[in-house]
């Protein structure tokens, strides 16, 4: 879990930042991203980042907790909450990460859902 750890940490910074340095970082170079599970994934790197910093969240406006349900060298499954200040919204999330030897992503698939406001 480590490795998935300091992943997660530095996915959150870039998070944090939208710093396009920090984005690529976390990606191989023939990386997908998919923000939904069956749309179209952004392709490379440079794709990610352009996807990535298009729909960015502010910095501060947000809060993350995560716990993994499988981590293996090649393969996560990661279980989050994402908490946003304004407005205030919760999201469920759910993200498969197929990880490079190296520790970075090769393909990125995330699930989200909005909790109730009732």
């Amino acid at each position: 879990m480590p490795a998935l750890a300091d992943w997660i940490a530095a996915y959150e910074r870039a998070w944090a930042s939208n710093d396009p340095d920090e984005i690529r970082a976390l990606f191989t170079p023939d990386a997908l991203y998919f923000t939904t599970p069956f749309r179209e994934p952004w392709r490379g790197r440079q794709d990610i980042v352009d996807g990535w910093v298009d729909r960015k969240d502010e910095p501060g406006g947000w809060t993350f907790e995560w716990q993994p349900l499988l981590d293996t060298p090649e393969l996560a499954i990661v279980t989050g909450t994402t908490s946003y200040r304004d407005p205030s919204q919760a999201y469920s999330n759910l993200w498969v990460l197929r990880l490079a030897e190296d520790g970075r992503c090769r393909e990125f698939t995330e699930w989200w859902m909005a909790h109730s406001q009732e």
